[in-house]
C-alpha cells in the first residue's frame, strides 16, 4: 500500500494525505477508511477531471502530463476519456498534442464518445500545425465504425497531398487500417496508394511501400515507374521501411528480371572441357558463355543500392538484405552476406534464433559461404537450448572429410552436456555425419556404442535409435553390435530403445539364431506392462521368429499373440488379428498368408537422415513462413524466376515526368516569362474594351490551355507537387542536377510554344467579344499555382485528385442583376452587377462578375475604379481596370474577379471616382460559387458513394404536375445554381454535377421525383455548410408555380 502512496506522490506530490489515509485503519477502524486505497483512486481521478475543467491552461497541461505518465506506466485512463475529449480544440497547442496521443491510444476503445467529437477531428485536418494535422488523422483512423468510412476516405486523399510530408506518411497509415475496415474501398485506396508512390520523400516512401503490400501486393504495374526511384531512396529511408521495401523489391525482381543463377551453370559446364575438343567447338562454347546471360542495369541497380544496409546497425535490415542477395544475387556474390550474418550472432538471443534458423537453410544449399566462420556457430555454455540445436545442426550441415574430426571432438563433448534434450540432438548429429560421411562411419558407430554403457538413460536410448538407423545401411558387418543391444535389453527402459533393439533383432533374426528366441521369451512375460510402441514390435518378433524358426517359437508365439487378442489397446488388438490371420493359415485364410514371409522379412530401404530444414528453403527467408515451417496468413510466395525478361522499358521514366517531379522540389520553372511577354504583345493589337482583365491573368489562362494542349495527361502530377515540395532529404548535387534537367527540359520546349502560341494569337485577335476571349472550356490543374499560396495551393491539390472531371461553360446565364450602387447614393453613378458564369478568365479560384456603371449626370464623370477593399481573410479580389471617363447617359460594362472562399461572405469595397469614394457590397448566391463539370452517370454514382454520410443532405419537396417536365426542371437548376447536366438513363431522376470555384469539392445534385407530386432533392458534398445552403435555396425554386 505504502508502494501505491509513493507512486502516487511522483506525479502529484501528495503523499502526506495519501499516508495519513493508509494509516488511518491502524488507529480507527471504521468503515469510510478501510476503504482508503479505493476512494483515493477515485479521488485522484476526480482531482484529474477538476484540473482538466480548469480555465487555466497550466491546470490543463499539468492533468495531461499526468494522464500521459499513467498510459506510460500501463495503467488504465480510459474513464477519464470525456473530460479529456472536451479540450481537443483548445487553442493551447501543448494541450492539444497530448489530448491527441490519448485520444490515440483509447479512441479505439470508446468508439461511440469519439464519434460525439468527429467535426473537431475534421476541423484538426487544416490546422497549421503538421502534428495536429496528422493526430486528427491518426485519431479519426482510429475510430472503427463503419458510418465514418467515407469522411476516412476524403482525409486520406486530402493528407495525401498536404505539404508536410509526416502528414502524407500518416495517410499512408491510414489506408491500412481503412483498408482493414472496409475493403470495397479498394479501389480508391489504390488510387491514393498509386499518387504517393511518386513522392520523392523518404519519410513517406516505407509507409506508402507498406500500405501497397496490404492493398494491393499483386499490383506490379504500379512499381514499374517507381522503380529506380525506390532503389536510390533506399539508404536514407528509416530502417522500418527499409525492411518493407527491401521485401518487396525482392518480389519484384522475381517478376521482371531472369535467373542469375543460369551464368553458374554454364561455367560449370565450361570447366568441364573435353581433352579431344576441337578449336571450333571451344570457341562455340566461349561463344555461349557471352550471349548466355546478362544481367539487367535496373537488377544490378538493386544489388549495389542494398550492399551498404549489410552495415546497419537494424537486425531486420540485415536480415531482409541477406534474403535479397539469397534470392536475387549470382550464386558467386551472395556470400557477401555471411560476415553481416555472423556478426548478428552478437546481438540478444531472439534475433540469434532467427539468423540460425535462415543460416540452418543457406548452409544446406550452399555450405561454402559459412564454412570460413565454423568457430562461430560452436556451442556456448550459456547459449539457451533453442540457440544450441540451432548450432548443432549448422555445424553438422557444414561437416565435410576436412573439418569432421573437429567437429566431432566437439560433438564428444556435447554428449557430455547436462541439457538431455541438447544431448540427445547431439548423438543424432554424429548418426547424421556418419551417413553422410562414409569415411568416418565405423568411427561413429563404435563411438556411439561406446555411448550404450552411458548412466543416462536418454542418451543411451538415442544412440540405440540411431545406430538402428546406422546398422540398416550396412547390417552385415554388425552382428556383435546386435548382440550387445540385446544383452542392453533388460537394462534400458525407455520405449522408444526398446522398440528399437526388438525390431533390430526381429529384422536379423537370422544372424542372431540363438538370441532372438530368448529375447521373445523374456519380452512376452512382461508383455502385459509394456508401452504400446513396444508391445507392437514384440508381436512383429514373435511373427518374423514363427516364419524362420516355427520349431522353438511356435508355442511363444501363439501365447503372444492371445496376450494380443485382449489388449485393451484397439491398435494391439487389431495387429494381432492381422498377424495370426496372416501366420497361421487356417480355412478361412485367403491367399495373402501365401505370401506371408515376403511380406513380414522383405529388405527394408535404409533411412535417409536429413537436415530438419531441408523443406524450407521453398519459403522465402526472413519471414514468419519459414520459422514456422508453415504458411503463415498474408504470406507472399516468390515467384519462379522469367524464362524471358518483360519489357525493361516500363520501368523508363519519361524526361517530362522527371522535370515534374523536380518541379515540386525546386520551385516552378520559370516558364511563363516568355509566355507572358508574348501575349502581353498580342493584346497591345487588339482593341480592348473596359471588360478585359490584365494581360498577365490573360496569359495564365492561355498558358493552362497551353498545358493541356501540350499533352500533359497526368493531372494528378500537378497536384502531387505541393506534397513534393517539402522534401528535405534530397543532397544538393541532386538538386543542382534537376536544375539542369528542368532548364534543359523548359528550353527544349520553348520553341514548340512560341509556334502554338503564333497560332493563338491569330485566333485571338479575329475573336468578337472581349469577354469571350479568355473562356476556357477545359481547365487544367497547374495554372493556378502561380498566383496562390502554399496553403490554398494544397487545397486545390486535394481537389483535383478527388475528381478529373471537366470544367464545362454553362450555356444558362441568368440574366438577373444585382444593385451595387443606387445613382442616389453614387451621386448621379449608377452601379448593377450580375454573374457571367465565365470560367477560366482571372485564374481557377475567381468568380468572374460583371459590373455596369451608367452615369445619370449631364456632367462626364472620371476615373471611376475600385478603391479600399474590406475583405474577409482568405478572400482575394482581381479589380477591373479603371474607367478613365464615362460621358453622361453613357453606359460601360467591366468584368472583376473575386475569391469568395466557397462562402456567401460579402465582398466590402469602395467604388471610387475622381472626386468621391462609394461603399458597395457584393454578396454572391450559393449557386454562383460554383463550376459545372461533365461526368457520365457511372461516375457521378460512384462519387455520390464516397459522399454518403454526413457528406449527404436531402429534403422532399411538392412538385406541380406542370413543373415536371424534364426540361422545365433542368432550366430551373441550371438557372438557379451554376451546375452541369449529368445525362440519366431514368425519367424520374435528374442529376447535376458542379464543383466549388476555390476548392474544387463535388457538389452533386439529385432530382428524384416520386408519386403523388412530391420530389426529393439530394445534394451530396464534403463542404456540408454550401450544401445545406443550396437546399435552401433550390427547394423554393422547383416548388413555385
Amino acid at each position: 500500500m505504502s508502494g501505491n502512496g509513493l507512486t502516487y506522490s511522483e506525479h502529484g506530490g501528495e503523499a502526506a494525505p495519501e499516508l495519513a489515509q493508509e494509516a488511518a485503519p491502524a488507529v480507527t477502524p471504521s468503515a469510510p477508511a478501510a476503504f482508503g486505497l479505493f476512494s483515493s483512486d477515485t479521488k485522484k481521478n476526480e482531482d484529474l477531471k477538476q484540473m482538466l475543467e480548469s480555465s487555466k491552461d497550466s491546470a490543463k497541461l499539468d492533468a495531461m502530463k499526468r494522464i500521459v505518465g499513467m498510459i506510460a506506466k500501463g495503467k488504465n485512463a480510459s474513464e477519464l476519456f470525456p473530460a479529456v475529449v472536451k479540450n481537443v480544440a483548445s487553442k493551447n497547442i501543448e494541450i492539444k498534442k497530448l489530448v491527441y496521443v490519448y485520444l490515440m491510444r483509447y479512441a479505439e476503445e470508446q468508439q461511440d464518445l469519439a464519434l460525439l467529437s468527429i467535426s473537431t477531428f475534421q476541423r484538426a485536418l487544416k490546422d497549421p500545425n503538421q502534428l495536429i494535422r496528422a493526430s486528427a488523422l491518426r485519431v479519426l483512423s482510429s475510430i472503427r465504425v463503419p458510418i465514418i468510412v467515407p469522411i476516412m476516405m476524403l482525409a486520406i486523399k486530402e493528407a495525401s497531398s498536404d505539404l508536410s510530408p509526416y502528414v502524407r506518411k500518416n495517410a499512408a497509415h491510414a489506408i491500412q487500417k481503412l483498408y482493414s475496415l472496409d475493403p470495397e474501398q479498394k479501389e480508391m485506396l489504390i488510387e491514393v496508394i498509386e499518387k504517393l508512390l511518386k513522392d520523392r520523400s523518404t519519410l513517406v516512401a516505407g509507409s506508402v511501400v507498406m500500405a501497397f503490400e496490404e492493398v494491393c501486393p499483386d499490383r506490379i504495374d504500379l512499381i514499374h515507374k517507381n522503380y529506380r526511384k525506390l532503389c536510390n531512396l533506399l539508404v536514407d529511408v528509416e530502417e522500418w521501411g527499409q525492411v518493407v521495401i527491401i521485401h518487396m523489391l525482392t518480389r519484384y525482381a522475381r517478376t521482371q528480371f531472369v535467373s542469375p543463377w543460369k551464368v553458374d551453370e554454364v561455367v560449370d559446364e565450361y570447366n568441364e572441357n573435353n581433352f579431344y575438343e576441337s578449336d571450333e567447338e571451344q570457341k562455340e562454347k566461349d561463344q555461349k558463355m557471352k550471349t548466355t546471360y546478362a544481367m539487367d542495369p535496373d537488377h544490378r541497380l538493386l544489388l549495389r543500392n542494398t550492399k551498404p544496409l549489410l552495415q546497419s546497425r537494424n537486425a531486420a535490415v540485415v536480415m531482409a538484405v541477406a534474403q535479397l542477395y539469397w534470392h536475387l544475387a549470382p550464386k558467386s556474390e551472395a556470400g557477401i552476406v555471411s560476415k553481416s550474418l555472423v556478426r548478428l550472432l552478437r546481438s540478444n538471443r531472439e534475433v540469434q534464433y532467427i539468423v540460425l534458423q535462415n543460416i540452418a537453410t543457406m548452409s544446406i544449399q550452399r555450405k561454402g559461404m559459412f564454412e570460413p566462420y565454423l568457430k562461430s556457430f560452436y556451442v556456448r555454455s550459456t547459449d539457451p537450448t533453442m540457440i544450441k540445436t540451432l548450432k548443432l545442426e549448422i555445424l553438422t550441415n557444414l561437416a565435410n572429410e576436412a573439418n569432421i574430426s573437429t567437429l566431432l571432438r566437439e560433438f564428444q563433448t556435447y554428449v557430455k552436456s547436462q541439457d538431455k534434450q541438447f544431448a540427445a540432438a547431439t548423438i543424432q548429429a554424429i548418426g547424421r555425419c556418419a551417413t553422410n560421411i562414409t569415411e568416418v562411419t565405423d568411427t561413429c558407430l563404435n563411438g556411439l556404442v561406446c555411448l550404450l554403457s552411458n548412466r543416462d538413460e536418454i542418451v543411451v536410448a538415442e544412440s540405440v535409435v540411431v545406430i538402428k538407423k546406422l546398422l540398416q545401411t550396412q547390417p552385415a558387418h554388425h552382428g556383435e553390435i546386435i548382440k550387445h543391444m540385446a544383452k542392453l535389453l533388460d537394462n534400458i527402459t525407455v520405449p522408444v530403445a526398446r522398440a528399437s533393439i526388438l525390431w533390430l533383432i526381429g529384422e536379423y533374426c537370422e544372424r542372431v539364431p540363438k538370441i532372438a528366441p530368448d529375447v521373445l521369451r523374456k519380452t512376452a512375460k512382461s508383455f502385459t506392462n509394456e508401452d504400446d510402441l513396444v508391445k507392437l514390435q514384440i508381436l512383429n518378433l514373435g511373427a518374423k521368429l514363427y516364419l524362420t524358426n516355427s520349431k522353438q517359437t511356435k508355442l511363444l508365439t501363439q501365447y503372444v499373440l492371445n496376450l494380443g487378442k485382449y489388449d485393451q489397446s484397439y491398435d494391439i488388438r487389431d495387429r494381432t488379428r492381422f498377424i495370426r490371420q496372416l501366420i497361421v493359415p487356417n480355412e478361412k485364410s485367403g491367399a495373402l498368408s501365401k505370401y506371408a514371409k515376403k511380406i513380414f522379412l522383405a529388405q527394408k530401404p535404409a533411412p535417409l537422415l536429413e537436415s530438419p530444414f531441408k523443406d524450407r528453403d521453398h519459403f522465402q527467408l526472413g519471414t514468419l513462413s519459414h520459422t514456422l515451417n508453415s504458411q503463415a496468413t498474408g504470406y507472399l510466395e516468390l515467384s519462379d524466376w522469367p524464362e524471358v525478361a518483360p519489357d525493361p522499358s516500363v520501368r523508363n521514366v519519361e524526361m517530362a515526368e522527371l522535370a515534374k517531379e523536380w518541379t515540386g522540389i525546386l520551385g516552378k520553372p520559370k516558364k511563363e516569362k516568355p509566355t507572358e511577354k508574348f501575349y502581353s504583345e498580342s493584346e497591345e493589337e487588339e482593341d480592348e474594351s473596359a471588360s478585359t482583365s490584365s494581360s498577365g491573368s490573360g496569359s495564365d489562362s492561355e498558358s493552362e490551355k497551353e498545358d493541356k494542349e501540350e499533352g500533359s495527361t497526368d493531372e494528378s502530377s500537378g497536384s502531387s507537387s505541393p506534397s513534393e515540395e517539402s522534401t528535405d532529404s534530397e543532397s544538393d548535387s541532386k538538386e543542382s542536377a534537376a536544375k539542369k534537367t528542368c532548364r534543359a527540359v523548359n528550353e527544349s520546349d520553348s520553341e514548340v510554344i512560341k509556334k502554338k502560341a503564333e497560332g493563338i494569337s491569330k485566333k485571338r485577335s479575329t475573336s468578337s467579344s472581349s469577354d469571350t476571349e479568355y473562356t476556357s472550356s477545359d481547365e487544367s490543374s497547374t495554372g493556378s499555382k502561380s498566383e496562390s499560396d502554399s496553403k490554398s495551393d494544397s487545397e486545390s491539390g486535394k481537389s483535383r485528385n478527388a475528381t478529373s472531371n471537366k470544367v464545362t461553360t454553362q450555356a444558362c446565364v441568368p440574366t438577373k442583376t444585382h444593385e451595387l450602387l443606387h445613382r442616389m447614393s453614387g451621386k448621379g453613378l449608377a452601379a448593377h452587377y450580375h454573374f457571367s458564369r465565365q470560367p477560366g478568365i482571372f485564374g481557377d479560384r475567381m468568380v468572374p462578375v460583371q459590373v455596369t456603371v451608367t452615369n445619370t449626370t449631364d456632367q462626364k464623370i472620371e476615373n471611376i475604379h475600385i478603391g479600399e477593399k474590406k475583405l474577409p481573410p482568405g478572400m482575394r479580389m482581381h479589380e477591373f481596370n479603371p474607367i478613365e471617363c464615362l460621358e453622361p447617359g453613357g453606359s460601360l460594362t467591366a468584368t472583376m474577379g473575386i475569391d469568395f472562399c466557397d462562402s456567401t461572405q460579402t465582398a466590402s469595397f469602395q467604388l471610387c471616382t475622381k472626386d468621391d469614394q462609394f461603399n458597395v457590397n457584393i454578396q454572391p448566391p450559393v449557386g454562383e460559387l460554383l463550376l459545372p463539370v461533365t461526368m457520365s452517370e457511372k461516375d457521378f454514382k460512384k462519387e455520390q458513394g464516397m459522399l454518403t454520410g454526413m457528406n449527404e443532405t436531402s429534403a422532399t419537396i411538392a412538385v406541380a404536375p406542370q413543373n415536371s417536365a424534364r426540361l422545365i426542371i433542368t432550366e430551373r437548376v441550371v438557372k438557379a445554381a451554376n451546375l452541369g447536366v449529368v445525362p440519366s438513363g431514368q425519367d424520374n431522376i435528374h442529376r447535376f454535377a458542379a464543383k466549388t470555384v476555390h476548392s474544387g469539392s463535388l457538389m452533386l445534385v439529385t432530382v428524384e421525383l416520386k408519386e403523388s407530386s412530391t420530389a426529393q432533392l439530394i445534394i451530396n458534398t464534403e463542404k456540408t455548410v454550401i450544401g445545406s445552403v443550396l437546399l435552401r435555396e433550390l427547394k423554393p425554386v422547383l416548388s413555385q408555380g
